[in-house]
């Protein structure tokens, strides 16, 4: 071998050593990959330890009295018979909306009330011909034990959304856990920040093809026949489960009075048959004999003596009550009832029927904060929502009220990122994105707030916008006008009477057949599952 060649070997071999020596091997190339997806973000200032979770004890202890608890539920299984239920709905109450609240209401350690109940499953929200529900093929499932087609309410899937004809079809009718109670001999009542004519307490009472038929209008713009199909403000007032209500309470005073006709506020209603319902409503009560009072304010309902009151209507708004964070902030709270205070004035009302009561409770406007990306008015709304079941279980005893919490369907928030322990989850994630900008630890899939997201030079730089403003629309990865819904499971919460029977993954319809066996009401009534 010449002297040249071997020179060049010897550089070659120099070149080719010094390149294994420094370039990335597999395991270097992982460890990489993996610092991207697990990064260590540096310590925040505000971030204060708890010194008992830096113990071992701390956790052990913990868990033991998780356990402890666990046992002892074990031991005595409440078999009691339900004489009350309350279901709490909170529309659009996703996991991730409670697991965010708790980071609201402080740190992750927190709970929202409800998740302290002793059982908890997962229920399947699907609709019979949508993969993503509505509000209203869900309250179908949750209060009739029927799945439904999306936006109908009150039928079963024989009926097509708008279908005029079979929609009026009583054939397809289903029945509701208020009818099952009020055939019990128990009293049944609803209390909604949405309209009471809206998807979810429809289902309580109403039998449609189409959601939005809500008042005369609606009906005829579809191309349907009033003569065959009655809107829903009517049935609540003319038919069978909607007139036994003992108490209706929420929004939606414009959809039960005529638009030549003003309401207590001055403003006009959206009927164009002509009918005020609330006096039809009133004047049923009294050709009863009954205490039948209607109040459309605050002071109204508080200034009622309720033990001497029969049937308690009282629509607080023209359409939906407000956000519960706006109360406040807009000084409303001194004109319109919290879902709390409705639901207390509620629960005193039907206490006093000695064979019982069905409630349903909705907290309507958390699901619409979420399609307007308003992560912040989501929160408030699911925070007053546990403070209502929380209050409802003080008032009521776990031997004979069986409390079942639940949501209609999912949305596709979520909380991502690296945000530290106790941080803000209103405010943007401590790590930058590969652009070197910012994103918010809360985000939607889609939605209005893909505004803050992105705009004609790329994504939009949030470093000094105020993301904590109640108004302020999270961003988002998909441009809609309104977010839509998830399609996931969502929990079901049980405290009393046969709580444990709510354990495990179902359909959502089988939610009303569990209550209505721990009440023995209904078809799914103990004595008839016997024969």
């Amino acid at each position: 071998m010449s002297l040249k060649l071997q020179s060049s070997l010897l550089v070659w071999c120099t070149m080719a050593l010094a390149l294994v020596l420094t370039s990335p091997t597999r395991a270097d190339l992982t460890d990489d990959q993996d610092h991207e997806q697990h990064p260590k973000m540096p310590s925040s200032r505000a971030y204060v330890e708890l010194d008992e979770e830096l113990d071992t004890k701390f956790w052990y202890d913990k868990a033991q009295s998780i356990l402890a608890d666990k046992l002892e539920h074990h031991k005595k299984l409440n078999e009691n018979r339900a004489k009350n239920i309350i279901l709490f709905m909170g529309d659009g109450m996703s996991v991730h909306t409670i697991a965010a609240t708790r980071n609201y209401m402080g740190d992750s350690n927190k709970q929202v009330f409800f998740e302290k109940f002793p059982y908890v499953g997962l229920s399947k929200t699907y609709a019979v011909d949508e993969r993503t529900p509505d509000s209203a093929n869900t309250a179908t499932a949750y209060l009739t034990g029927v799945k439904a087609n999306y936006g109908t309410i009150g039928v079963n899937a024989q009926v097509k959304r708008k279908d005029c004809y079979a929609g009026a079809d009583n054939s397809t009718h289903t029945q509701s856990i208020a009818q099952w109670a009020q055939e019990a001999g128990k009293w049944a009542g609803l209390v909604t920040t949405a309209r009471v004519t809206h998807a979810s307490p429809a289902g309580v009472y109403a039998h449609v093809a189409n959601r939005a038929w809500e008042y005369d209008t609606k009906i005829t713009k579809d191309g349907c026949s009033t003569e065959v199909n009655t809107d829903i403000a009517r049935q609540l007032v003319e038919w069978p489960v909607g007139k036994d209500l003992r108490v209706i309470l929420g929004g939606g005073r414009a959809y039960f009075r005529d638009k030549k006709m003003h309401d207590e506020e001055g403003i006009l209603g959206l009927r164009t048959d002509g009918r005020d319902l609330i006096k039809d409503w009133q004047q049923d009560k009294k050709e009863q004999g009954a205490e039948g009072h209607y109040v459309w304010s605050r002071k109204g309902l508080y200034d009622l003596n309720l033990d001497k009151t029969d049937y308690l209507l009282g629509l607080f708004d023209v359409s939906h009550c407000p956000y519960h964070g706006d109360r406040t902030r807009s000084r409303l709270d001194y004109a319109e009832p919290s879902l709390s205070e409705m639901t207390e004035a509620a629960i005193k009302v039907l206490s006093r029927n000695e064979k019982g009561y069905f409630l349903f409770v909705e907290s309507g406007r958390i699901d619409m904060a979420h399609h307007g990306t308003m992560a912040r008015k989501a929160l408030e709304d699911t925070k007053e929502f546990a403070y209502t079941v929380e209050m409802a279980r003080k008032m009521t005893s776990e031997e004979d009220t069986l409390i079942v919490v639940t949501s209609d369907h999912s949305h596709t928030m979520s909380i991502n990122g690296y945000p530290y322990r106790r941080q803000n989850i209103f405010s943007l994630a401590p790590n930058l994105a590969t652009d070197e900008k910012p994103f918010t630890i809360l985000s939607y899939a889609n939605g209005p707030g893909y505004d803050n997201t992105y705009n004609e030079n790329g994504r939009i730089d949030l470093t000094n916008v105020d993301t904590y403003q109640p108004d302020f629309k999270f961003q988002a990865t998909v441009p809609l006008s309104s977010e839509t819904h998830g399609a996931e499971d969502v929990g079901v919460f049980a405290s009393g009477p046969k709580e444990h029977f709510f354990a495990g993954n179902y359909e959502q319809s089988t939610i009303p057949a569990l209550m209505a066996y721990a009440a023995d009401i209904g078809p799914f009534a103990q004595t008839k599952l016997k024969k």
